[in-house]
């Protein structure tokens, strides 16, 4: 029967995991599965049969990570892996005749690889495509049109891993993924997969099952496709082990079948007797559809933030930045934080760990400015020291303490020298984080941020650097603040950034204080680029002429960059907070305006 007359009538029960299963019946095996398909046939075989004879009606050809990152080789290997995976699979399930599809995970950078994977199936005749265990939805449309330009009959599934919270890994909502995906023609099903029991993933199917099943212009509706891990791991002398409840397993699959998927299955921790049960457990009881749930419009709170009605009143910005002190003594940090609020600054941003060097945690002292002064702190907020569990657990603090407003930025890399003992973690990109923020304020799990980005107009190729804001605008940013703009070149990048970007700019101005300063940071910081004429200004003045030019200097810029920008981005030299009060003196007086 082909492939959607049998789901006109009845449900398409998968196998379950390959990975995990046949490590448990073959843990002496020494590789990656994948490889087995070329050098133990019959293992893979093995595990086919055994889900076949429990009950699966298909099997997924065991090739998740077939693929030139993961198996760590050239494509002429992956090839014969998948070539081997496809004869295998097909062969076992032909006298059974049962589906198969072509299983496809993700890839990291795939530069052109999901096509030539996907080439080599439709060439050994696959119909039936399995995209698991996908965290985004960036490249899929582009790789599903490519099938169904070659294979017109051919039926896709997208499957995303979602944490129980209902985000996968790169931070986006199961909801907002899954409302692009139905919408796509040439996509016939979605739905979840990994990383969540099946408990979590009934209640992702209900609160997702009104995308499914509606009419779409020239394609069928889409249908829902579940398929949880067994539950959740435990660690047992360093090896994984799922705990085997499958008879619960297979309770909650005829709800999640209730919930209204057609498409289900088993993912990390399943094995033949999840399937068994499962598949009896759909013989046996008459599944009557579940109505469908109510949804609820869940609409963003509204709450005070200071600084962004500043900035939709086109109010000049004054934001500055302290350096987090490097031990538990915070007297001099609150202390320069007082006089910068009572000089009329708006906001006091704080660094996160700055050349992946640990310090006091800028979210932890946002909070404390925010209770104890009362001043609109922007800690910044890297994607290098935490994964989105870690990430969602401060932002939550945050929120709840009032915090309004974060910069998000990839991250300085860790010293090479320190990298065997400590890793960056990068889950996700600042564009991505800055999306994953947004998601959670529309979803009401937080207050609404004013997230800001970094914008390095110092960049050799801004055009790049250009395009890559865009990207964060489109996920969120509402503002940017520069790195400094000491040359003509950075400030003509300025102005173009503020013809090109729908956002706030807060031109960036550091305090040059001696010759040796001006040095080190052309020379050695990321970033910043310093004319020769301005290093040059600097030799030979002492300590208390040096700061005279660094007022003159940075109140000129200021000025020069006003038309230009929102408000201005001082950094603090040294903790020398009296050094930024004096220039926004001085700019004051120039300006005739008050900071506040």
């Amino acid at each position: 029967m082909e492939l959607r007359e049998y789901l006109k009538h009845k449900t398409l029960l998968f196998d379950g995991a390959m990975g995990t299963y046949f490590r448990s019946v073959h843990p002496e095996y020494p590789g990656k599965c994948e490889l087995a398909n070329c050098n133990a046939p019959a293992k893979v075989a093995e595990v086919h049969k055994n889900y076949l004879e429990s009950g699966a009606r298909a099997i997924k050809t065991n090739t998740f990570a077939a693929n030139t990152h993961a198996l760590e080789c050239k494509f002429d290997e992956v090839r014969t892996v998948i070539r081997q995976g496809w004869k295998i699979a097909t062969k076992v399930a032909e006298p059974y005749r049962a589906f198969v599809f072509a299983d496809i995970g993700p890839i990291t950078d795939p530069d052109g690889e999901y096509e030539q994977i996907v080439d080599e199936f439709l060439a050994l005749g696959a119909k039936n495509f399995l995209f698991e265990t996908w965290s985004d939805d960036d490249d899929l449309y582009a790789l599903a049109a490519y099938i169904k330009a070659r294979c017109p009959d051919a039926f896709l599934i997208a499957s995303f891993a979602v944490s129980p919270d209902g985000f996968t890994r790169q931070g986006l909502s199961a909801r907002a993924v899954l409302e692009r995906v139905t919408n796509c023609p040439v996509i016939d099903a979605a739905g979840f997969n990994c990383v969540s029991g099946p408990n979590h993933l009934l209640a992702q199917a209900r609160a997702n099952a009104d995308l499914f099943g509606k009419e779409r212009p020239a394609a069928d509706p889409a249908m829902l496709s579940v398929m949880p891990n067994a539950g959740y791991p435990t660690i047992v002398d360093g090896r994984t082990f799922f705990e085997n409840r499958a008879g619960y397993f297979a309770s909650r699959m005829v709800e999640i079948v209730a919930a209204g998927a057609k498409i289900i299955g088993g993912c990390c921790g399943t094995t033949p007797e999840h399937i068994r049960l499962t598949a009896e457990a759909l013989n046996e009881e008459e599944i009557k559809p579940e109505p469908a749930a109510a949804q609820v419009e869940v609409k963003p709170r509204k709450v005070k933030n200071r600084l962004a009605d500043k900035f939709v009143a086109k109010k000049r910005v004054i934001a500055v930045e302290l350096d987090p002190p490097a031990d538990d003594n915070l007297e001099k940090f609150m202390a320069g934080a007082k006089a910068l609020k009572e000089a009329g600054v708006d906001a006091v941003t704080i660094a996160d760990c700055p050349i992946a060097r640990a310090r006091a945690d800028s979210s932890l002292l946002a909070a404390k400015l925010r209770r104890e002064l009362d001043i609109d702190p922007i800690p910044h907020m890297t994607c290098r020291d935490r994964n989105i569990n870690a990430t969602k657990a401060l932002l939550l603090g945050l929120s709840a303490e009032e915090v309004r407003n974060v910069l998000v930025v990839t991250g300085d890399p860790i010293p090479s020298a320190e990298r065997d003992e400590v890793k960056g973690v990068f889950s996700f990109n600042s564009a991505v984080l800055a999306g994953y923020i947004r998601e959670l304020g529309e979803q009401g799990v937080t207050a609404p941020f004013r997230v800001f980005g970094a914008l390095n107009v110092n960049a050799a190729n801004f055009e790049v650097e250009l395009r890559k804001a865009k990207r964060k605008v489109e996920q969120g940013v509402a503002g940017f603040l520069t790195q400094p703009v000491f040359t003509s070149r950075a400030f003509e990048n300025l102005i173009h950034a503020h013809e090109e970007l729908d956002a706030d700019i807060l031109g960036g101005v550091i305090p040059i204080v001696s010759h040796r300063n001006a040095l080190y940071m052309n020379n050695e910081v990321a970033g910043i680029e310093i004319s020769q004429g301005v290093i040059n200004r600097y030799e030979g003045l002492d300590r208390e002429a040096a700061e005279d030019l660094a007022v003159d200097l940075s109140v000129q810029l200021a000025q020069r960059m006003e038309p230009y920008t929102a408000g201005w981005y001082f950094i603090t030299p040294f903790q020398r907070v009296s050094l930024i009060t004096r220039i926004l003196r001085e700019l004051n007086k120039s300006t005739e305006t008050d900071p506040s």
